[in-house]
């Protein structure tokens, strides 16, 4: 855990950071692919609530996406896979699949049922389920993949001040992955293609160090970095309880819940893990940092800030989701929030600050695998570059999968691109 910290602090500045793009062969690859498009929303079969975080993926492939806060989703299938099926699951749901024909299929409407058939009734002692994570922890090497592989993702991060967006970035990342059975030292990112847009104002300028950033989908890859959570002496700090049992790509899963059980010199963590009742993988884990002590909280994840200026965290949150695929299970989804407050001295009001992380896995490759080169790969001391690209351009992102932008960010994007001009 302290190596976590170590590795992890600092990599990203909140307000001040731009993103380049240095092209590979292989990213420049999905531009010149014909595509179908696949476009809808999510919904609640009984409630109609609008799903957010759902997997959207064709199965037998590396293809996917996930949809927004508002439901929404786009896919993009190469046109060798038009006839394919796209699988649609979510945490707590029967998963459907919808077919796909020639042309593009636009707006559709899916419901996904609740699923309430778990596992069968059993009778779990309380200590079991410190057992059942230590099991997962021990089969890591079998469940997980033990190839090299090279992972194309979508990373999005924004900042808010109060309700107000006042920087938007987005980025295309391969992550070089080395097997399950190594640590994640030699593990990389390399920025591909980005955009940005910064808010003009000048009172919207807050240069602070933190927490976050695209190296985030190394470090918190907790089946890969046992560090952060669930090495032997990690585990020790923790007490273990389970919890109502739920539905994951229509598996059975453990649901355990942790909390802190020792006081330590740093910040711990309160979380769930979801584990697979058959394979015993981990498919899923919710966490947040402890702020039973606000100094703590604030050493584990400000590394930087202006004198004078007092910085108070209020939420620090992380959402990490896997899937199967091929009777293996790899990294799909993370997602990070950080909310804080800053003030400045002899001030009256502090300012609210939200910034928040995504990267969902895209695609990927398992077959010829060469690492990024530490020359071309993203340093933790790094920002995310100094190149702006036009954000107004429509087909920016050519046939890459992204996360669709909800209707506030858009709308967001328009009002930072007319003050901007």
């Amino acid at each position: 855990m302290k190596t976590f910290y170590k590795q992890t602090l600092g990599i990203f500045f909140l307000i001040s950071f731009l993103i380049v793009g240095t092209f590979s062969l292989y990213a420049q690859e999905a531009d010149s692919v014909k595509v179908v498009t696949v476009n809808g929303t999510v919904k609640d079969r009984q409630s109609k609530k609008k799903l957010e975080y759902v997997n959207i993926s064709v199965p037998g492939t590396n293809i996917g996406t996930i949809t927004n806060s508002e439901g929404e989703f786009s896919i993009k299938l190469p046109v060798l896979h038009q006839h394919s099926l796209i699988e649609i699951s979510h945490i707590g749901y029967l998963s459907t699949q919808i077919p796909v024909k020639e042309n593009n299929l636009t707006d559709l409407m899916v419901y996904l049922t609740p699923n309430a058939n778990v596992l069968d009734e059993v009778v779990i002692r309380a200590h079991d389920a410190r057992f059942i994570v230590e099991e997962a922890v021990n089969k890591v090497p079998d469940n997980y993949s033990n190839k090299h592989n090279m992972l194309t993702g979508f990373y999005r991060e924004t900042a808010q001040k109060g309700r107000r967006y006042i920087t938007i970035s987005e980025a295309i990342i391969d992550v070089y992955k080395t097997p399950y059975t190594r640590q994640v030292d030699y593990d990389r990112v390399q920025i591909f293609k980005g955009r940005k847009l910064l808010s003009p104002k000048k009172g919207d300028t807050l240069v602070v160090k933190l927490l976050g950033g695209p190296n985030l989908s190394v470090y918190l890859d907790i089946a890969k970095n046992p560090g952060l959570l669930l090495d032997k002496e990690t585990l020790s700090y923790y007490s273990f309880r389970m919890e109502e049992p739920v539905m994951i790509d229509n598996r059975p899963q453990y649901v355990i819940s942790f909390v802190p059980q020792v006081i330590l010199p740093y910040a711990l963590y309160y979380g769930k893990l979801y584990i697979d009742k058959e394979k015993l993988a981990f498919t899923r884990a919710e966490f947040r940092l402890s702020m039973d002590d606000k100094n703590k909280a604030t050493q584990a994840i400000l590394k930087k800030k202006p004198f004078g200026l007092r910085f108070k965290p209020t939420e620090v949150y992380f959402l990490v989701n896997y899937k199967e695929q091929k009777n293996k299970t790899y990294l799909s989804y993370i997602r990070n929030e950080v909310r804080f407050k800053c003030d400045w001295k002899r001030r009256l009001f502090s300012t609210n600050y939200t910034i928040i992380s995504e990267m969902v896995v895209t695609d990927m490759k398992e077959e010829n695998v060469t690492n990024i080169p530490y020359k071309m790969s993203f340093k933790t001391n790094q920002s995310l570059s100094d190149k702006v690209s036009d954000f107004a351009d429509e087909d920016f992102w050519g046939n890459y999968n992204i996360i669709e932008p909800t209707e506030s960010l858009e709308s967001a994007v328009n009002k930072l691109r007319k003050q901007n001009r």
